[in-house]
């Protein structure tokens, strides 16, 4: 995967700098750790303070932008001016005279138990501040127990050079959609910064994934998406729809995954990664508000069935306790924007690669 020259150039000229920004990174000083927060997402309504997920310190304390990365129309937000930052709350909020866009002017702000399907107009995009800052790190995240045991030979490929091909199955959350750049949908960040680290291998992706698939749809697809491609290392990430009011039960979710993993490694010998999802907006009225079980069941058929799991759901949770759902949502309703990727990036970036 090529980066679009914007991104690329951002690299080049930023290098090792740009690299600490794209990915939290962390020095021990007094004792605590210091680490930097880059592009974390805030939708801010009215004068109201919204929270961060950290307390800002440090100066300058913090960079507000209306683009996750930079680029060339990215409007740059100024403390006073557009913003009031509150580092002993942890908080922003907009100024009367604000550049940056007011929550309260979206259509689904204020509502309740809302169906998108009679909407227009409802994504979070243009509403977004980026926010980079520094904070003390006083609870270690992501938390992500090694799954090196269950990538054995994904690993041997990678340290011998040799190549090795991922491919991405799932739904929407899977496909990328609401992220501004390909390479910014998680696995593609992930099989990147594998790339970087076992120069010699040769790493292909591809995206299996399908828009609002369930564990049915996954298993009616598997031959053409999956069992063709004939790949090394298969990520799976099912439950969004399945979760749905109107989706698959938890038992048939669970057998579907169980099927799914069973047929792979009959069929093409990969190794496999479960990985959970988030809750959607909680407002939205097709949502179940059981994703925690379904989280649940997907670690417990990785776990049964010798597969490595990636714990989104509860890493999500951690780092979005302090922020509303609508931070983190680029379509406000069950996709995350590139913020939200990232967390996913962070999560697997633990799995032990």
């Amino acid at each position: 995967m090529k980066f679009k020259p914007l991104f690329r150039d951002f690299f080049s000229v930023f290098g090792t700098l740009t690299a600490s920004l794209l990915f939290t990174s962390c020095a021990t000083i007094s004792r605590q750790p210091l680490c930097h927060q880059t592009g974390e997402s805030v939708v801010l309504v009215g004068q109201e303070p919204a929270y961060l997920a950290h307390n800002p310190v440090g100066n300058p304390n913090l960079l507000a932008r209306s683009t996750y990365l930079p680029e060339t129309n990215t409007v740059e937000y100024i403390d006073g001016r557009d913003f009031v930052l509150d580092c002993q709350r942890g908080t922003l909020r907009r100024t009367p005279h604000s550049r940056i866009p007011d929550f309260r002017t979206n259509v689904l702000y204020g509502a309740k138990n809302f169906d998108h399907t009679k909407l227009r107009g409802f994504g979070n995009d243009p509403f977004f501040a980026f926010v980079d800052y520094n904070f003390l790190e006083t609870k270690a995240w992501p938390v992500q127990a090694t799954q090196e045991n269950w990538l054995r030979a994904t690993q041997r490929k990678l340290l011998n050079g040799q190549s090795v091909k991922i491919v991405a199955f799932g739904d929407s959350i899977t496909a990328g959609h609401n992220t501004t750049q390909t390479n910014l949908i998680f696995w593609e960040r992930w099989a990147d910064s594998l790339r970087r680290k076992y120069t010699n291998a040769n790493i292909s992706t591809v995206n299996a994934a399908t828009s609002g698939d369930t564990t049915r749809q996954g298993l009616a697809r598997l031959q053409a998406k999956i069992i063709t491609e004939k790949p090394n290392l298969v990520l799976i990430g099912f439950g969004m729809n399945d979760h749905n009011i109107h989706g698959v039960p938890l038992p048939e979710f669970k057998k579907n995954q169980e099927d799914l993993v069973k047929s792979i490694r009959a069929q093409t010998g990969a190794e496999i990664i479960l990985f959970s999802a988030f809750p959607p907006n909680p407002h939205w009225k097709f949502g179940s508000h059981h994703m925690a079980d379904y989280a649940a069941v997907t670690a417990e058929v990785a776990k049964e069935m010798n597969c490595a799991y990636a714990d989104i759901f509860d890493n999500w949770q951690t780092l979005a306790a302090r922020k509303k759902p609508e931070d983190l949502l680029g379509n406000n309703i069950n996709h995350p924007n590139n913020f939200g990727h990232w967390i996913y990036f962070r999560v697997f970036n633990q799995l032990g690669l």
